[in-house]
C-alpha cells in the first residue's frame, strides 16, 4: 500500500510533474486532491487527475513519480462516470501554472454530482463541505443535473430514476 496523500505531498507531485513534463498542456484534478487543495480533507488515498491537452511526457513522469513518491495516481474524472458538461473545462478553477503545464479543480459541481451519484459516505460529507464552503450551490447542482440529464442514456450503468432520487435526497438532507 502506498502512503496518503497530504496537500504538502500533493505539491510535491504538482511541481514534480511539470518540471518533467517535456511540453505544455493541462492537468485538472478530481476527487480527495481537490478537496486537499480546497481545505476540505488534510489527506486522501489517491491523487485522481485528467490530462487534456495530455502534456508530452506526461505518462512516463506519472510512472516514474508513484514510484519515487510513493503515491497512488490514477486517470480519472467525473467525465468518465457521468456525462461531462458541455462547459466543464470552463467550468473548472485555474490552480496555478508551473513551466508551461497547468493546474485546475475538475469542474466542482461535475465533482459534486459524481460523488452525489457514487453515494460513498466519504463523497456526500466532501460535497456538504463544498456547499458550505461556498464553492458549489444546491441551485447548480440541479441545474447542472438537468443540463447533462439528456445525456445519461450514454451510461447504461447509471439508474436515471436513482441518481435522481440521490440528488433529492441529499438536497433535502442540506435543510
Amino acid at each position: 500500500m502506498r502512503q496518503k496523500v497530504t496537500t504538502s505531498r500533493l505539491r510535491e507531485f504538482i511541481h514534480q510533474l511539470a518540471q518533467r513534463a517535456k511540453g505544455p498542456g493541462s492537468v485538472y484534478f478530481t476527487g480527495g486532491s481537490t478537496a486537499l487543495l480546497l481545505g476540505i480533507r488534510d489527506q486522501t488515498v489517491d491523487i485522481d487527475l485528467k490530462l487534456d491537452p495530455e502534456p508530452a511526457g506526461i505518462f512516463e513522469a506519472i510512472a516514474t513519480l508513484k514510484n519515487e513518491l510513493d503515491l497512488n495516481i490514477e486517470l480519472a474524472s467525473p467525465g468518465d462516470f457521468i456525462p461531462a458538461h458541455v462547459s466543464w473545462r470552463e467550468n473548472s478553477i485555474f490552480i496555478e501554472a508551473v513551466g508551461g503545464v497547468s493546474f485546475y479543480h475538475y469542474d466542482l459541481v461535475a465533482q459534486a454530482l459524481a460523488k452525489i451519484e457514487r453515494g460513498f459516505d466519504r463523497d456526500i460529507s466532501d460535497v456538504k463541505a463544498l456547499i458550505d464552503k461556498g464553492f458549489v450551490s444546491a441551485e447548480g447542482i440541479l441545474q447542472q443535473f438537468n443540463e447533462i440529464e439528456g445525456n445519461l442514456v450514454r451510461f447504461p450503468a447509471i439508474d436515471v430514476v436513482q441518481f435522481k432520487e440521490k440528488i433529492s435526497r441529499f438536497l433535502f438532507s442540506l435543510g
